[in-house]
């Protein structure tokens, strides 16, 4: 694997911790507040772990 593709696997694997904090919060007892913060962050994140994908894929195109 070339540098660029290693560094975009450790940003995923992190960005993956981060949605999995939110989806927690989200599985938790309900709570308004921290449910929507949760909600929203979850799917910041989830959109962020989607393109690095498509950065990955095309990083793997490349050779």
């Amino acid at each position: 694997m070339n540098e660029r593709h290693e560094i975009l696997k450790k940003a995923r694997d992190r960005m993956i911790e981060d949605r999995d904090t939110h989806a927690k919060v989200l599985a938790a007892p309900f709570d308004r507040d921290k449910a929507e913060r949760a909600r929203l962050k979850f799917i910041e994140i989830q959109s962020l772990i989607d393109a690095i994908d498509r950065a990955m894929a095309a990083e793997r195109a490349a050779f």
